[in-house]
């Protein structure tokens, strides 16, 4: 039996390659709006970031996630990135 392939991506904070579906997907849409995708289907551009806080704040520092994404990214995103990095931590995964 073939085994199925696991799409990888990479973090854009530590620059590690991680499985699709363990990493949080920033999109971009075609109408330019910036939202979080949990589901990993939204339609648009995406940059993935791993669950860790300090991944995050090195994105952000570099500007990783606007450079990916080639659009201004507002505080509310990085607010939503880091209250979703918290659930995950408090949830245990």
């Amino acid at each position: 039996m073939v085994q199925k392939k696991i799409p990888m991506r990479q973090c854009l904070g530590c620059r590690e390659m991680f499985p699709k579906r363990e990493l949080i997907r920033v999109v971009r849409s075609p109408e330019s709006e910036l939202s979080l995708d949990f589901k990993g289907k939204a339609p648009g551009r995406g940059a993935y970031l791993c669950g860790k806080p300090e991944c995050l704040k090195k994105a952000r520092k570099s500007r990783a996630i606007e450079r990916a994404l080639s659009v201004e990214v507002p505080e509310s995103v990085y607010d939503q990135l880091e209250q979703q990095m918290e659930q995950e931590g408090a949830n245990g995964n």
